[in-house]
């Protein structure tokens, strides 16, 4: 008998604004200026966070820090897709989604000067804790999306991950369970081309990391991760098909680290100036400020008053977070288990006392 073609796929590449500020207008999702706008003062915050919470870290304030320079079109275009009652499931390098998911700036730098009270969820959204191990998140979201199918809730659960963490076993086990029981997720896989120090050639030999939705059943898409409005409409069409039952998506944004890996790595010892050079070229910000020039939406007094009143709220934040009173030590005790076992009592008394 002769061979025969069982399943034939192809992966698609969305880009609607290039690195230029042209725009493919058939593409564009529907944004009104207002919310052009917002996209854009967001984008600026983020940025002078990140470079802020760097400086606090080199300068003792701040414990580890890792850096989402270059990759702020992810997060941000992302989050403004989805509903406040959406899950999110974040990675160690999603500050900037964190706060546009109404995280308290001076919470995300409590998270990172160690104290886990900074992981607290807003009433008014739904975030999950920052995951540090690599790829733990991915499960959680899987599941949390299969429970929102069993209750019959309209909520989307989004899992953000880099590519590194598509050769963890936690990655094909998600992938896999929201492919056989179509659950309403969405996983975004940020690709900025380095897993630490390990080149994006060195973790998979696929072409591409979208395909491998494909053989878990379902749907994936590569799109330019330094597009705010491709990874908008990407996201959005995505939550909307997992909201209206139609089963989870994967979406590879592709992106790049324009820092090192963390405040503990030396990136210059695997990666060349000539490579973040071209890639700089590509700034996600500085491509939508061409955009809305051309569209009489931006001009210099507007782009300063965006930058000042950016570092205002972010410096008022710090003082804010150095304000803070230090965690309970007790609270390592009793917030392990709904109730503490009669263990934890005595161990709390040795240390602490009555």
């Amino acid at each position: 008998m002769p061979k025969k073609v069982l399943k034939e796929f192809k992966i698609e590449y969305l880009q609607i604004l290039d690195e230029n500020g042209s725009c493919d207008e058939a593409l564009m999702p529907k944004l009104s200026n207002d919310e052009i706008k917002k996209i854009y003062e967001m984008l600026v915050l983020v940025r002078v966070f990140d470079q802020k919470a760097f400086n606090m870290q080199r300068q003792g304030r701040l414990g580890t820090y890792i850096q989402f320079k270059g990759q702020e079109a992810c997060q941000i275009g992302s989050a403004f897709a989805l509903e406040d009652k959406d899950f999110i499931f974040p990675m160690y390098r999603n500050s900037a989604l964190l706060i546009a998911r109404k995280q308290p700036v001076a919470q995300v730098l409590q998270y990172w000067s160690g104290d886990e009270r900074g992981s607290i969820s807003p009433q008014n959204a739904n975030n999950f804790p920052i995951a540090i191990p690599v790829g733990t998140q991915v499960p959680h979201a899987a599941g949390a999306a299969f429970a929102a199918k069993l209750l019959g809730k309209k909520q989307v659960s989004v899992v953000y991950f880099g590519d590194g963490a598509t050769s963890k076993g936690d990655f094909h086990e998600a992938m896999n369970f929201a492919g056989v029981f179509q659950v309403p997720a969405v996983f975004i896989c940020e690709n900025n081309q380095y897993a630490i120090s390990v080149p994006r050639q060195k973790q998979t030999h696929s072409e591409t990391i979208a395909q491998k939705a494909i053989a878990y059943g379902f749907d994936g898409i590569q799109v330019d991760g330094m597009d705010v409005f491709a990874v908008y409409k990407a996201t959005k069409d995505a939550v909307d098909k997992a909201r209206n039952g139609n089963g989870p998506t994967l979406i590879e944004c592709y992106t790049y680290r324009m820092g090192d890996h963390s405040t503990s790595d030396d990136a210059s010892r695997y990666r060349t100036k000539e490579e973040i050079e071209l890639w700089a070229k590509k700034d996600p910000i500085e491509r939508l400020e061409k955009h809305m020039r051309k569209k009489g939406l931006l001009d210099d007094a507007y782009k300063q008053n965006v930058l000042n009143k950016s570092q205002e709220a972010i410096e008022k934040a710090v003082t804010e977070f150095e304000k803070m009173p230090p965690a309970d030590p007790k609270d390592i005790f009793k917030y392990v288990f709904a109730e503490m076992t009669r263990q934890q009592k005595e161990e709390m008394e040795d240390i602490f006392g009555n």
